[in-house]
């Protein structure tokens, strides 16, 4: 439906920045972030609001954290026609994951509050009724994941004729996990005549291609510096050790007992291992919670909780049940094994040092896994080839 337009942004200086206001933002929308302390747009807002404002198609490409949900968000949320028919949703969000749709949900529903928006989260692993009933009393935004988004629309519970905006978020995320014939199916129940913002860290061909099929002369922005291929974020302090795994837990004991430090997440590969994780360092006297597939989804959602407000400080996690947790105040990531890739890489250490704030990355590397190590060096140009041999009595620690 037209080339892709881009546009490109390095980063600022975040107490220069405008404000939402100045960027076009509703009075309510603006007053409602200020209460909760965010007044100043990010780069990534900066470039999507005064556009989205428009009405016109995007395609947003930013680093990790850097705050894209309010780059969709308030233009999504000032389209609603409070004036209009309420009986049916007039936006829809497409997440790839329950974690990522319940926090966009969220963030849109405080930046709305002031205007009266009704925003719900439609996800699996929960009970249809109430997403039902709400869906009947009327919604203005819909966030949810492809799977329950199709099941309500094939059962005419959830209605898609008044939507008037559409987003695509972590539309990389949704290719990789097998969703895309979900999203095409949702696209096609929806009218054409809307305006549809694409959310996505890479641009593969295929989500190229998507775009191109269901947007109209879409603008592709990217707000990181020009030629940055490694999206890794600046303020992210990182380390990379070889490790012995009889020594991993007491390496991690002495981390954990860093000054200044805040949130951590610590990635593993397997969910034994992170409840075997979970349990040491418990039984060590840390507040710790963990997130991994065995455990029922009411059990991750409480987990995520009590990480989110502090109750633990810790969360153990492997990457498919971290897909899609963004939680400030992560100041340390910890990698227990060698990633499987650089992607994978990417996506654990961008937990911190988000939206300008500094973060530590750590990455234990087991003696037969250096050969890993060296690949996703290599791809990243990271200075770590030869991981520095490390116990848990190392002064560097």
């Amino acid at each position: 439906m037209g080339r892709l337009k881009a546009v490109t942004t390095s980063p600022v200086d975040p107490t220069s920045a405008p404000t939402f206001v100045e960027l076009g933002t509703d009075p309510k929308i603006a007053e409602a972030l200020a209460t909760d302390g965010i007044e100043r747009a990010f780069p990534i807002q900066q470039m999507c609001i005064p556009l989205a404002l428009e009405g016109k198609d995007l395609i947003g490409q930013a680093k990790t954290g850097t705050g894209k949900t309010l780059g969709f968000g308030i233009p999504l949320l000032q389209r609603i026609d409070l004036e209009g028919d309420r009986s049916v949703p007039q936006a829809l969000v497409v997440c790839p994951t329950r974690e990522l749709g319940l926090q966009v949900a969220t963030d849109l529903e405080r930046a709305g509050r002031l205007k009266g928006i009704k925003v719900l989260a439609i996800y699996g692993g929960r009970a249809y009724e109430p997403q039902i009933d709400a869906l009947h009393k009327g919604i203005d935004v819909v966030v949810g994941t492809p799977g329950r988004l199709i099941d309500l629309v094939n059962r005419r519970d959830l209605m898609l004729t008044g939507i008037r905006t559409l987003v695509l978020d972590e539309a990389d995320e949704m290719l990789d996990m097998g969703f895309l014939p979900d999203v095409e199916r949702i696209v096609s129940e929806i009218p054409t005549q809307r305006q549809t913002m694409l959310f996505s860290a890479t641009m593969p061909g295929q989500i190229v291609n998507l775009a191109r099929r269901y947007m109209t002369q879409p603008i592709h922005l990217r707000a990181s510096e020009p030629g940055d291929e490694s999206a890794i974020v600046d303020t992210i302090e990182q380390h990379v050790w070889r490790a012995h795994p009889m020594d991993k837990i007491e390496i991690l004991a002495r981390i954990l007992q860093a000054d200044n430090r805040g949130l951590v997440m610590i990635f593993t590969r397997t969910k034994r291992k992170a409840q075997r994780i979970c349990d040491d360092l418990t039984e060590r006297g840390f507040a710790v919670g963990t997130v991994h597939g065995d455990l029922g989804q009411g059990a991750r959602e409480q987990a995520l909780r009590a990480f989110r407000n502090g109750k633990v400080d810790v969360l153990v996690a492997t990457d498919v049940a971290a897909r899609g947790i963004d939680v400030d105040g992560v100041t340390h990531v910890i990698n227990y094994e060698c990633p499987d890739d650089e992607k994978t890489y990417l996506h654990r250490i961008g937990r911190t040092g988000r939206a300008g704030a500094s973060g530590v990355a750590v990455t234990l590397v087991d003696w037969e896994d250096i050969a890993r190590w060296q690949m996703i060096d290599r791809a990243l140009k990271l200075p770590f080839k030869d991981p520095i041999e490390t116990y848990s009595s190392s002064d560097h620690i």
